[in-house]
Parts: structure tokens; C-alpha cells; sequence
């Protein structure tokens, strides 16, 4: 088959990257070769692209590019790898062993991201093989982490609603597991496995995803209402769990939502997903492939930008969409049914479930697992990891909840909790504890500003303003990405700042408190000074003029500082 009838059935020429991924040989490229290199810690940049779906991102240190380009050395290139586990649930020991990992070959320190996955920062190209290996050892993978195809399967922990969880985490395992890509590279490269002859036919290897993959990533989530916890609306395909009388009994299924976009280009936007029917679990699987086929044939291969699945629905319609899949599937969904979300985030401290254990969320700022001269926080989480029987789930608030604690084994993590001083988020605002920010600077390429490491110091600075007013205990959600990407979800929060210089952002007002509207840009290009002083009359005004149970992103529209988005195709507008 050519190259060109391996690509989509859009007939625009089609982007450099399309034509990568054929030249790739199903993800091999000359990977194997250029990690022999020894010369340079960098990789080409056709291999750059191509790692992403092994997991892994070539970034460099760039608080220390200035330095090295002075000393003529080549940047201090170093590899971001992203771990995949499907729910976020892992065992005590693959929390031990990402541990070990970070220790051993990144810079001592573990992130949990927003989609429930493990990322390690600092890994030397030298050290990739060696890392990988040890993560698939421990029945982990880094396949699929990143790359066009799709990602991890976000899925609600729930601690309080154990007995639904466990079923609504096994869907999502069998979703995430059917949509793996088949391609024995991955093995050949990092494993060790035996070399396959390429069939020269894509759909031996690859009955999902062909040869090409998709046009962009693809992202599922699964929420369990009432917690919207994993942003379900921001997902280009979302399944909401509907639970009677105790029992699952099936999935609303939303379709097209995403967040990234570019500044100043109106073509580029978020957007919230439409909810188009009802399926039974048993539905499920055949569904999300049937998706993700449709993204395959018809998502834009010509501008990356405009590939992502939102624009597909967006540019051919949702009704479009609906006859498609029908017609794939051999059957048509049910009316969606009725459901409802009180909130996206998380619930701290000990938590009895549905099955007589025990669950402990404890609050991880930013997601960075680290130690710090006061505060042991991955030593604590290592002596609990040792001795807990149970498992560990990843929030998509990038919090951590210890969980499936038996009665026998509480008392000891209470302790260990208590001598490591580990965070129930309590001692902390509400605010804080609704907060989120990305990586950013210094590893991250896209970053125009900063965002894990600043938030914290912007949000010292407004907690007194709340306090003032009165508003201490009040949870809004702040949330802060150093570029457009979104991958903090900023586009949803109620308060969202979006890098677009150093030390200047857009700030952005009006997201729904449950994750289900976009937010609205308010003021653009501003740094810390003009972000105290624009918060500052809008807090006071709806500590004294906010309705019952009004969220700080229903009163700032109801007020008219910003108008309601309801699509993404608005919110330039």
C-alpha cells in the first residue's frame, strides 16, 4: 500500500509528522541506534517524535541554558518519561519501584500528573533502557504514555463508593488494554524482544490504529458522579457512570471535548464535550474502538493543530458523529440518562469504603513527591509503601489516596502519617487544595512562563485577600499552566492563569465548579501585581453579594465580569 493511501481521507497535504510516523516502521525508527550514541545526550528530532509514544519527551534544563550556550557546551538534555497505569491504581510495590527508579536514573523526585500517570523528570538518555526495563519488570509500561494514540484511562477512585469503583476501574482496564498499540517495537527496543519482519500490512500489526496511528493524541476518561474529579467534559471521549440503587448499570458516553489551543489564533480553542447517548458496560470496549477508528479516518492529518477529535465533531457535526459510529457499532445508543456533578475535586483525609476499608487522600501540591528539609514526604510515602497491603490511586487532582487499608494495618499508617507529618490537605486552604498547576519550567519546551514552581508563592498571596472577606473555607478552583497545551485543564477552573511571558499571563474567569463550562479570558498579559489587584474588588464583591451555594464562577458571570461559554467555538468570541 503507498504512503499516501496509508494517511486519511482528508486530501490536503499532509504535515512532516504524518510522514514519520510511516517512515517509522510501526514506532522503530533508528531508535535502536541513536541510544548507542554516546557522543551527545540529545536525539534526532524525527526521534524525538517518536519517543513520545514510547513514553518519553527529550527536553533540557533551561535554567541552565544560558550558562552551558556561554560555556560552548550543548544543553543539559535529559528525558521526561511518563508511566501508564490505567485508573491511576497501583500496587505498594510499583510504588516502591518507581520509587527506586527516581532515585537510581531521574532527579529523586516522582510527579503525579493529571491524567492518574506517573511521570519521572532527568533521566539521562543512557539511562533510558535501564529505567524502562525496570518499569515493565514491576508490570508497568511506558507505551502509549504520549504519542498519537490513546492515552491513559482516567478513572474516578471514589473512595466512598468502593464496590462501584472496583467495576468501573475494571472497564476502564479493559478499555485501556483493548486500545494498546500492537506493535512489537516496543519490546524489540526497551526489552530485548525478538525482532519482527514488518508484514508490510498494518492492519496485522495495528487493527486499531493502522500504520499512521491517529492524527493527534486521544483521551478517555470515566467519571462517577457526583465527583467530576477526572474533568470528564475535557475528554475526547468520556463515559459517566450511572449508578441506581447501588448498582452500575451503565455509561452516559460524551464525545469531543479537549483543551489545548494556541494564543492569538482564534481557530484553536477548548471545548466541552457532548453528551450523546446511553450504553451498557458491556457496550463499552466496542465503542471506544469504534471512536477512535472514526478519529483515525477522518481527524485532519494536514494541521496538527486542527487535529485533534473536538474538531473533527466540530467541523462535521455532532449528528454527523452519531450516524457514523451507528453505523459502525451495527446499533444505536439509548437517550442518555439523568446524572449529576457536585464538584471536581478531591475529598481529603480517612474515608471508610463500601467493602470495610479504609482510604487515605492525602494532598500532594502540584503532584510533586519529594523530600524537603521539613517535610519527608517521599521517605513517609516509601515506610508506608513497605508495610501497606492494599494499593495506592492516583487522582486526577494529582493527590494521592492510600488505599484498601484493612483494620489491622490502619493503626501502623496512621502513625507512620503522623511522624512523617504527612498532609490530609485539612491544615491547608480551600483554596490550595482546589488548586493545580503543570510542570512547566525549567524542563518543559512549551512553557512560557512559570507554573508548578510559582503557584504556590501566587496563592500565599491571595489567601489573606479570602480570609478578609471571609471566604477562607470557601473552595474555588485555581488552576495555572506556563502555555496553552491546558494540561493542567485550566480552561475549566473557576480562576485559571495561562503563562504568555515570563511572569506574565492571561487570567482567565468563570468555569464551572464541576468542571462542566469553559472559563473566559478577563485580562491579558498581566504579572502578580495586577493579578492582586484585579482579584481583589471581585472577591469582596461576592463575599457580600453572593447568592446561597453560588460558586465563585456562576457569580463573577451573574456579575458581568465575564460572559458564559458554553462551547469552545465562543470562547475567543
Amino acid at each position: 500500500m503507498s504512503e499516501n493511501n496509508l494517511l486519511s481521507k482528508n486530501s490536503a497535504p499532509h504535515s512532516e509528522v504524518e510522514h514519520i510516523k510511516i517512515r517509522t516502521n510501526y514506532l522503530r525508527g533508528s531508535l535502536e541506534e541513536t541510544l548507542k550514541d554516546a557522543i551527545t545526550g540529545s536525539i534526532p528530532e524525527d526521534d524525538n517524535r517518536l519517543m513520545k509514544f514510547h513514553g518519553s519527551y527529550m527536553q533540557d534544563d533551561r535554567d541552565l541554558r544560558n550558562e552551558r550556550q556561554k560555556q560552548k557546551l550543548e544543553p543539559a538534555y535529559q528525558f521526561m518519561l511518563r508511566v501508564r497505569a490505567a485508573g491511576g491504581v497501583v500496587t505498594p510495590e510499583q510504588w516502591l519501584m518507581m520509587d527506586e527508579v527516581a532515585q537510581k536514573y531521574a532527579n529523586g523526585t516522582i510527579r503525579l500528573t493529571t491524567r492518574q500517570s506517573f511521570q519521572l523528570h532527568g533521566v539521562l538518555k543512557w539511562n533510558l533502557k535501564k529505567t524502562i526495563r525496570e518499569v515493565n519488570d514491576s508490570l508497568l509500561s511506558t507505551l502509549a504514555a504520549c504519542g498519537d494514540v490513546n492515552r491513559n484511562v482516567m478513572c474516578n477512585p471514589n473512595p466512598y463508593q468502593s464496590d462501584v469503583h472496583a467495576e468501573v476501574y475494571e472497564w476502564a482496564c479493559r478499555v485501556s488494554n483493548h486500545l494498546d498499540p500492537q506493535t512489537k517495537a516496543y519490546h524489540e527496543i526497551w526489552l530485548d524482544g525478538e525482532k519482527v519482519v514488518d508484514s508490510q500490512d498494518g492492519v496485522e500489526q495495528e487493527p486499531i490504529y493502522g500504520k499512521v496511528y491517529l492524527p493527534r493524541k486521544f483521551k478517555i476518561g470515566i467519571a462517577v458522579p457526583p465527583s467530576n474529579d477526572v474533568d470528564v467534559f475535557s475528554q475526547d471521549l468520556g463515559f459517566i457512570a450511572i449508578v441506581e440503587d447501588g448498582r452500575l448499570k451503565g455509561f452516559n458516553v460524551s464525545v469531543g471535548g479537549g483543551m489545548g489551543m494556541s494564543h492569538g489564533d482564534p481557530l484553536t480553542y477548548p471545548q466541552v464535550a457532548q453528551v450523546i447517548g446511553f450504553i451498557t458496560p458491556d457496550q463499552m470496549v466496542d465503542l471506544a474502538e469504534k471512536t477512535v477508528t472514526i478519529q483515525r479516518d477522518y481527524g485532519d492529518r494536514s494541521v496538527r493543530k486542527h487535529a485533534r477529535f473536538k474538531y473533527t465533531i466540530d467541523d462535521r457535526g455532532v449528528d454527523w458523529f452519531v450516524g457514523e459510529l451507528t453505523s459502525r457499532l451495527g446499533w444505536k445508543l439509548e437517550a442518555a440518562r439523568p446524572y449529576h456533578f457536585d464538584h471536581n475535586g478531591d475529598r481529603y483525609g480517612w474515608v471508610k469504603g463500601n467493602n470495610g476499608k479504609w482510604h487515605f487522600n492525602l494532598f500532594i501540591e502540584n503532584g510533586r513527591v519529594k523530600d524537603e528539609d521539613n517535610y519527608l514526604l517521599m521517605t513517609g510515602l516509601r515506610e508506608i509503601a513497605k508495610v501497606h497491603t492494599g494499593d495506592f490511586r492516583l487522582t486526577a487532582n494529582q493527590n494521592l489516596v492510600i488505599g484498601n487499608v484493612s483494620t489491622q494495618k490502619k493503626k501502623k499508617i496512621e502513625e507512620l502519617i503522623k511522624e512523617y507529618g504527612l498532609a490530609d490537605g485539612l491544615q491547608y486552604s480551600a483554596l490550595r487544595r482546589s488548586s493545580m498547576a503543570c510542570v512547566s519550567l525549567p524542563t518543559c519546551g512549551m512553557a512560557m512562563a512559570e507554573a508548578e514552581r510559582y503557584l504556590p508563592g501566587l496563592i500565599d498571596k491571595i489567601e489573606p485577600m479570602l480570609e478578609e472577606a471571609g471566604l477562607g473555607d470557601k473552595e474555588i478552583v485555581i488552576r495555572m499552566t506556563g502555555c496553552p497545551n491546558g494540561c493542567a485543564r485550566p480552561m475549566l477552573a473557576e480562576i485559571a492563569f495561562i503563562g504568555k511571558a515570563p511572569g506574565k499571563y492571561n487570567m482567565y474567569l468563570g468555569g464551572g465548579h464541576s468542571g462542566n463550562r469553559l472559563n473566559k479570558l478577563y485580562k491579558e498579559n498581566i504579572g502578580e501585581a495586577e493579578i492582586l489587584d484585579s482579584l481583589r474588588p471581585i472577591v469582596n464583591q461576592y463575599a457580600k453579594e453572593r447568592q446561597d451555594n453560588e460558586h465563585f464562577g456562576d457569580f463573577v458571570i451573574r456579575a458581568g465580569y465575564v460572559k458564559e461559554v458554553r462551547s469552545g467555538q465562543d470562547f475567543h468570541s
